[in-house]
């Protein structure tokens, strides 16, 4: 792994044990209202932060990643040009959620 490069985007493993590996892939691809009820599946992911972290490090440009429309993840990521690593950011906002 080379310096700034996510374990997120080098191990996707994850990938295997998110709600939704179960459900249709296509389902993720909705627009509009639609996409309110993929997020809800998103909601208890025990993958959600790493799934979102990949999306916004890889610029995942369709579909509900971690719980995020492609549109808000354009919005998060024009607000925060300067980030390299999502998932260093969604880490430590996780942590100082729960109170760490």
């Amino acid at each position: 792994m080379t310096i700034g490069e996510s374990p997120v985007t080098t191990d996707s493993s994850w990938a295997t044990r998110g709600a939704c590996v179960s459900m249709e892939p296509d389902g993720f691809f909705v627009q509009g209202a639609e996409q309110h009820s993929v997020k809800v599946a998103c909601g208890a992911c025990p993958v959600r932060t790493e799934c979102l972290a990949d999306a916004l490090d890889n610029r995942v440009d369709f579909g509900v990643w971690g719980g995020m429309t492609e549109r808000e993840r354009r919005r998060l990521l024009r607000r925060h040009p300067d980030v390299n690593s999502w998932w260093d950011v969604l880490r430590r906002a996780e942590k100082a959620a729960v109170g760490d």
